[in-house]
């Protein structure tokens, strides 16, 4: 009788230690990868050791590669774990633990070596800005503000090599954004959202930032917090890069195939909208201009693909936009113009509904401008945009939506198809821009 017991005890101890195990809550997500090597971000509920295996998926058989890192409180329980070293054009296979506990798998692609050897790949990227996610004892009353969860899982079900995300990818409140903590905890709650799971492990990640998720509504530099903002943004995303050494912020550029995605900081260094009585307003700021324009003069990529939270090139807007800081904007759209540079069109999220801007340049090619919001935020059902001679006919969109980039086609007639899907899935509108309509000649 008393081993009997005693078995019992060992069984129910064996129970109570797996319930007090710590467990995944978010991820893993994969960054954007490089040739050989790619971080994968995790987060858990407790403090643990994260370990990661991986092998090639084609020699399961093989070796597994390892690394692990500690869970801190301080870090929010996350971490980011370097793959490392890895071969170009290879499928990956990893599974994640927690204290030798198996708590998650996934799969990672790294680019393939292409240049000199073969056509430039073919390649998806999903866009999508403004996910809020509601928290009764926090936001406003009335009608919840966020809804359409289901719009993650529609994403992931498309199969992205890429997730761009453009800003206002969570929601401070007022809560949150008057301490550190609080930003700290709206980071935490909206990571774990379940239904965001499927597309967290699917593809990988990349993100800049907008007002909410940088501080209040329309912040600008004057943010008394923004050091912190910076901290959790390093935190919960993996981006290759955060500004440069002598110049803060989260700006950096994302390579992929024949693309090269330069992911712009509009809040760091931003001035006032509301500004009006000086000559040099800034939305993104002398250093970081000067950075865009040698990163766009050093780059090879056929597609130059500048991303900012706020719109770029909308001349037909009340609300917040590069318009407010005409200085900014006319001296690098002129810039743009005397480089004579092909191939660049621009991405923004924010204004709570899609649409595609074309900005006719005389007998340069034109600058278009796709704009893809909201994902889980309430969306701007009543804008009125029948004034804007800029909009292309059809793609306006007044619902929760996300948008697609496909490059495709043989070296020589690449071309991009722009898409925007409903929360379903399902095909809202579709336009094709070959390379020809972006400044290259047959």
């Amino acid at each position: 009788m008393s081993r009997l017991l005693f078995c019992s005890f060992l069984l129910c101890l064996g129970a109570q230690s797996n319930v007090l195990a710590a467990q995944l809550t978010a991820g893993p997500m994969a960054g954007p990868a490089a040739l050989r090597s790619v971080l994968i971000w995790v987060q858990a509920d407790a403090a643990a050791t994260a370990r990661i295996e991986y092998q090639p998926a084609s020699a399961a058989e093989a070796k597994p590669g390892k690394v692990a890192r500690k869970l801190a409180a301080g870090e929010d329980f996350s971490a980011h774990l370097e793959l490392a070293p890895l071969e170009p054009g290879t499928e990956y296979t990893y599974r994640v633990f927690l204290d030798d506990q198996q708590v998650g798998s996934g799969k990672v692609r790294t680019p393939p070596l292409w240049q000199w050897r073969s056509d430039p790949p073919a390649l998806r990227v999903l866009l999508g800005s403004c996910a809020y996610i509601n928290d009764p004892a926090y936001d406003r009353p009335g009608r919840p503000y966020g809804g359409g969860y289901e719009i993650f899982a529609s994403m992931a079900a498309k199969r992205p090599d890429l997730t761009l995300w453009l800003g206002d990818n969570v929601y401070f409140r007022e809560v949150d954004y008057d301490g550190p903590w609080g930003m700290s905890y709206r980071y935490r709650h909206g990571r774990a959202l379940p239904e965001l799971q499927a597309l967290l492990r699917t593809g990988q990640h990349a993100a800049i930032w907008d007002d909410h998720d940088y501080g209040p509504n329309d912040a600008n530099a004057a943010f008394v917090f923004k050091a912190e903002s910076l901290k959790l943004f390093r935190r919960y995303w993996a981006n290759p890069s955060y500004g440069l050494p002598e110049t803060p912020g989260i700006f950096t550029v994302v390579k992929a195939g024949d693309a090269e995605f330069f992911l712009l900081d509009g809040r760091w260094y931003r001035d006032s909208d509301r500004l009006k009585t000086e000559t040099a307003r800034q939305m993104f700021g002398a250093a970081q201009m000067r950075w865009l324009k040698n990163a766009l003069l050093q780059s090879t990529a056929k597609f130059k693909v500048v991303a900012s939270g706020s719109q770029v090139l909308n001349d037909h807007t009340r609300f917040e936009g590069w318009l407010n800081f005409p200085e900014e904007r006319a001296e690098f759209l002129n810039w743009l113009a005397a480089q004579g540079m092909r191939g660049v069109f621009f991405l923004s999220g924010d204004r709570h509904f899609t649409e595609l801007l074309k900005l006719e340049r005389g007998k340069r090619y034109p600058l278009y401008e796709l704009t893809c919001s909201p994902l889980s935020s309430n969306a701007y059902a009543s804008v009125d945009e029948s004034g804007n001679t800029q909009l292309v006919a059809g793609t306006l969109v007044r619902e929760r939506n996300f948008c697609a980039l496909d490059f495709r086609g043989p070296k020589d007639q690449r071309e991009v198809v722009m898409r925007s899907f409903d929360v379903k899935g399902e095909l809202l509108w579709e336009r094709v821009i070959t390379e020809a309509e972006l400044g290259y000649t047959p």
